[in-house]
């Protein structure tokens, strides 16, 4: 099983009465989301699903990412992926969604899946509209949204 774990892209910062769950991308966070979309479009893959929490700005990442990787099915939410939710929850949720499944969420619930789905103590916090991937249990890879360089995923 393939796991694309997917932070949401920046958000609007210090808009007076716009609430964390509301808080949508900001411009640039859209430009990294479409530019890191379009790297993993270069790696053909083949996503069975495409899974969220329930925010805003991680809606916004997922519909982004299924537009530039020709994702014509149904962007889902889970709330499991929602803060304070065990990991495992999710990632039995997730499981059955199939074999290569991109999942758009923020931090630290991220990291903490991660850690779970390799089976460590921790896993390295996603930046921004960063996908890190997990394979079978361990890290593989990770795209950096500032560069969109393609890198070896290393945890301790």
């Amino acid at each position: 099983m393939q796991i694309l774990l997917i932070r949401h892209g920046l958000a609007v910062e210090d808009v007076p009465g716009l609430s964390a769950q509301r808080s949508h991308l900001s411009a640039k966070g859209r430009r990294v989301v479409r530019d890191v979309g379009r790297v993993l479009h270069g790696l053909h893959l083949d996503l069975e699903a495409i899974v969220v929490s329930p925010l805003v700005a991680t809606v916004q990442t997922a519909e982004l990412l299924a537009e530039r990787l020709d994702f014509f099915d149904v962007v889902e939410v889970l709330h499991s992926l929602g803060s304070g939710i065990p990991p495992q929850i999710a990632a039995k949720e997730i499981s059955l969604r199939g074999s290569r499944v991109a999942v758009v969420g923020h931090e630290p619930a991220l990291s903490m899946l991660g850690a779970y789905l390799t089976a460590r103590p921790a896993f390295p916090p996603l930046r921004p509209g960063q996908v890190s991937v997990v394979e079978d249990g361990q890290p593989r890879w990770f795209v950096h949204p500032e560069t969109l360089a393609q890198d070896r995923l290393l945890i301790a």
